[in-house]
């Protein structure tokens, strides 16, 4: 189960409690499921509760328990806890690390596109600046992975404005990649980049960074078929004590996976609010922190010298396998492409 599934599970939840009586309360158009705060429990949490408590007229915890016992015993959900004045924490069913990757795998570069925003359509106006047009490309690309029908017309009623491009020939200058990148990456509300500096190929520049990453991606996975390793989206998870998230991680490398995982967890999440929000610049930020895990990651994926091919190098290669997928169908939405050499 993916954040973006228990997101829709709990909505699902609140509304059948709404249906049903129970709770008197506007049905929230989306609900937010995050890590649990310092001395949380589980895998994730919520606070919809606390939210719906003053609509409702009912202490929080109450309403908590209203949604609590509609969710528990879900599909993928092991322990549904309240904590607090009203959080609800989850617990996920056995291995959610390893259902996170197979799920990954499944999904291919359309993991993270979803129907959030089924039937609704969207029409965008023209627009002559560059950067605003571009924008307004990538965001009718957005909008389309959330299953919203989305274009550019003439008669279209919303419009993208952004602060301009000082180089109207950036794309001459640059080359497609780094010029959508020096627009892309920043708030619209901001100045675009200098596109000379993301030419140059070192860690400084962060469009480097995440093509990199999946460049490296892809040479983990060619490295690993030359060493007789599977190339598998299934992390190991056979090996005695590895049948539970804590020893997936552990095996997969400790708390340098932990951050990959949870990058990887939250990509459907940051898909729908950059779509929501009109915001590539969140999806193109998300896809720095997952490089930015890749690469802390990378030297452990692979045997040494004399070390023998084990569990943990197959879960290793597996989360490097689905990392590489998500830099590739993140930076495909932005519209800029994703060697498999660099």
């Amino acid at each position: 189960m993916t954040p973006a599934d228990l997101s829709r599970t709990v909505l699902g939840a609140v509304r059948r409690a709404v249906e049903e009586g129970a709770l008197h309360a506007p049905v929230p158009e989306r609900i937010r499921v995050e890590r649990p705060r310092p001395g949380g429990r589980g895998d994730y949490a919520t606070n919809v509760a606390l939210r719906l408590a003053g609509p409702a007229g009912r202490q929080a915890r109450d309403v908590a328990e209203a949604i609590r016992s509609r969710i528990a015993g879900s599909p993928g959900i092991a322990r549904v806890e309240i904590t607090g004045p009203g959080f609800l924490n989850f617990t996920l069913g056995a291995d959610p690390a390893a259902g996170l990757v197979r799920t990954i795998g499944e999904r291919g570069l359309e993991y993270g596109h979803g129907p959030a925003l089924s039937g609704v359509r969207f029409g965008f106006a023209p627009v002559r600046e560059l950067r605003a047009r571009v924008i307004t490309d990538t965001v009718v690309r957005l909008l389309g992975a959330q299953g919203a029908a989305a274009a550019v017309e003439p008669d279209g009623r919303e419009r993208i404005t952004a602060l301009p491009a000082r180089d109207d020939a950036v794309f001459e200058r640059a080359g497609r990649d780094a010029a959508l990148w020096a627009l892309l990456r920043p708030a619209a509300h901001d100045q675009p980049l200098p596109a000379a500096a993301l030419l140059v190929q070192k860690e400084p520049n962060a469009l480097f960074r995440v093509r990199y990453a999946y460049s490296r991606s892809r040479a983990l996975v060619r490295a690993a078929g030359r060493l007789g390793i599977p190339v598998s989206y299934e992390p190991d998870v056979s090996a005695p004590g590895d049948a539970d998230q804590a020893a997936v991680v552990s095996a997969a490398g400790g708390a340098g996976s932990s951050a990959l995982l949870a990058a990887l967890g939250d990509h459907p999440a940051v898909l729908e609010s950059a779509a929501r929000l009109r915001a590539p610049d969140r999806l193109a930020r998300h896809l720095e922190a997952t490089a930015d895990a890749l690469l802390g990651l990378q030297h452990t994926v692979l045997p040494v010298g004399d070390e023998k091919p084990s569990a943990a190098h197959r879960s290793r290669l597996a989360l490097a396998e689905a990392a590489g997928t998500v830099l590739a169908g993140g930076l495909a939405l932005l519209g800029i492409s994703a060697p498999e050499h660099l």
